[in-house]
């Protein structure tokens, strides 16, 4: 007995045709995002991640863009952003299509915008003058951010007029005093440094009775506290430069100055623990900052600090301390973005093939 044909059961190839009509739509709407329109990429400098050099954009980051965009075929462009608040700004505000550079994925700015999977590990350390606290350099700088700069301009002022004062009035009432007018200068000056750092008035005859001893008396009060300002502000100041130099972690820069990058995730962690926050625009200006002594530190991501060091011998900076508040980087996209979901399956690809670590090794010389 012969049986009728089965029927294929429809449920096979209705799945496969729903899945062929899955990778259409995908790859239409990939191929919309490459080709469909020049991207506008924003980037912010922070070497190693994002540099300008001859008027070209690279770096650690833009390699790695510049890679999974070509694979991809994706037509792009960058803008260029004076600081990462800026630049997230543009990135929230649907300005910039991608925005790439050392970009911290945390809670607040995952409000704002999407992320890629984070490619590279990060976190800060604390960077410090070596010169500030060695050296006659070092003490002079310590005496103008104790204030004390002024008082002694006052007190050299004062020492010239006494000295001065001290070679008219011997000249005029002590016949053994020097006649020739530098050997009598010299005299007064040494008696005026002495009257300064020791608080001793000169030894002089009475010539004017009780009036005279009130004179030398009040002088020897005048010099003793003249004596004793200068040995406070001197020993204060020296020991404020031994405390300084040996910063290794936020807690030894209470009461310090303190630069920051500005619109980074390390200038809310500043604020939060009570830090005096001074911010800057790039790491460039904070460095010059540091070295000119109108901040103790600056706080920045650690690889980009360890790099500015690295890529900058013998300018009297180091990096010090350990890293902390670790955190993780990403591209930053707007909320919404048809590019994150293909973007981060990039990133996942490059992290793969070992694409990242291979950038790593050639821009930090091993994986930090």
């Amino acid at each position: 007995m012969m049986h009728p044909p089965r029927r294929r059961r429809p449920a096979a190839w209705l799945a496969g045709i729903w899945l062929a009509l899955l990778v259409l739509a995908a790859g239409a709407a990939g191929a919309q995002t490459a080709s469909g329109k020049t991207l506008a990429v924003g980037v912010a400098i922070a070497p190693p991640f994002v540099m300008e050099e001859g008027g070209r954009t690279t770096g650690l980051a833009i390699e790695l863009w510049e890679e999974l965009a070509a694979r991809d075929g994706r037509a792009f462009e960058y803008r260029r952003y004076a600081s990462f608040g800026e630049l997230l700004d543009a990135v929230s505000a649907g300005q910039v299509d991608l925005a790439i550079s050392s970009l911290t994925i945390n809670q607040e700015r995952a409000r704002r915008m999407d992320f890629t999977q984070p490619w590279f590990d990060g976190g800060m350390r604390i960077m410090v003058s070596t010169e500030q606290g060695s050296g006659w350099l070092g003490f002079v700088r310590g005496m103008q951010r104790a204030g004390y700069a002024r008082a002694y301009a006052w007190i050299a002022l004062a020492l010239l007029v006494a000295t001065l004062l001290f070679t008219l009035f011997d000249r005029r009432f002590d016949k053994a005093f020097p006649r020739r007018w530098p050997d009598g200068l010299a005299e007064s000056f040494y008696t005026a440094m002495k009257f300064a750092v020791s608080g001793q008035t000169p030894v002089r005859k009475n010539w004017f009775g009780w009036l005279g001893r009130i004179w030398q008396a009040l002088l020897l009060l005048c010099g003793i506290a003249v004596a004793a300002f200068v040995t406070s502000s001197v020993t204060s100041v020296m020991t404020a430069q031994t405390l300084r130099s040996q910063i290794s972690g936020v807690n030894d820069l209470r009461g310090e100055p303190v630069g920051v990058l500005a619109g980074t995730v390390e200038e809310s962690y500043a604020r939060d623990q009570g830090l005096a926050v001074r911010t800057y625009p790039d790491l460039a200006q904070a460095s010059r900052a540091l070295s000119d002594g109108q901040v103790r530190a600056v706080i920045a991501d650690a690889p980009v600090l360890e790099y500015h060091v690295h890529a900058n011998p013998g300018s009297g900076l180091a990096v010090v301390g350990r890293v902390f508040n670790r955190d993780r980087y990403g591209f930053a996209l707007p909320r919404g973005s048809a590019l994150t979901v293909p973007l981060t399956l990039d990133v996942l690809g490059a992290l793969d093939r070992g694409r990242v670590e291979a950038l790593k090794r050639r821009y930090f010389g091993a994986a930090p």
